[in-house]
């Protein structure tokens, strides 16, 4: 038996469709179950609360940094594993943890694999099978950057040897929805960090860049061995670059015009 105490902490919007079963994946093992949830319009919050998970209500300020620190500080165990709605948690994985995690106590990080699946697909080539640095303790970690959230910490990384399961599309629409909101919030903090920038720039990084993303998904990545569903992953990937930057010189345009 493991003598630290684990919080699950999800953060939602509007995941009536996965929250049950990512719910159900850890109910039993983790000693607390926190959803931190961005103001919810279906029933999400009545079904996490339903499987006696804490619901904190909090409006996405378009930083999941800020998400996942909210969760760090409401949190009341020890590790703070941080889940998507869309994730599901293995046995295999809930094993390796409680055998690993009292062991190291100068590790503050532990990184996995997260197991993605496209359309229903495993995405073993493509570069969507990776670690992820989820699990922490919540007493000495903090969370910076705005889409692509970090850990920091003075603290070692450790790693553990099991996956985590992923399943956040379901169809092509499911995608391009969640992808038109993460380039909005990209193409925002671009334009904040770096303030305008000329036609030229732009075209060079929405073209070109989109280009490379393609080949390196497809071709370096080896993309291609999971047959259509690697193109198709591929080129959604490089429009989703495209329309960064495109949102990116909007947002310039109106700078300019104010």
């Amino acid at each position: 038996m493991r003598k630290a105490k684990i919080t699950v902490a999800v953060i939602t919007k509007n995941e009536e469709r996965n929250i049950g079963p990512c719910l159900t994946c850890v109910t039993g093992w983790a000693d607390e179950m926190l959803v931190i949830d961005g103001q919810s319009l279906d029933r999400t919050v009545t079904l996490a609360q339903g499987m006696g998970a804490r619901v904190i209500d909090h409006p996405f300020e378009n930083s999941f940094a800020v998400e996942r620190n909210l969760a760090m500080r409401h949190a009341s165990g020890d590790w703070v594993l941080h889940l998507d709605a869309d994730d599901r948690v293995t046995g295999e994985f809930k094993k390796c943890v409680d055998d690993l995690i009292d062991r190291d106590p100068a590790v503050d990080i532990y990184k996995f694999k997260r197991k993605s699946f496209f359309l229903g697909h495993f995405m073993q080539y493509g570069g969507w099978y990776h670690y992820i640095p989820n699990l922490t303790r919540r007493s000495s970690v903090i969370f910076e950057g705005e889409l692509h959230e970090r850990p920091v910490s003075k603290g070692l990384t450790g790693t553990i040897d099991a996956d985590i399961e992923h399943h956040p599309f379901g169809s092509i629409a499911q995608y391009m929805d969640r992808h038109n909101r993460y380039s909005s919030i990209t193409a925002e903090e671009k334009f904040g960090k770096e303030g305008p920038a000329g036609a030229r720039a732009v075209k060079k990084n929405a073209v070109g860049k989109s280009l490379k993303i393609f080949w390196k998904i497809y071709v370096k990545k080896r993309g291609y061995k999971e047959g259509m569903y690697g193109f198709i992953f591929a080129v959604l990937f490089a429009f989703t670059n495209f329309l960064v930057w495109v949102k990116y010189w909007e947002l310039c345009q109106k700078g300019e015009n104010r």
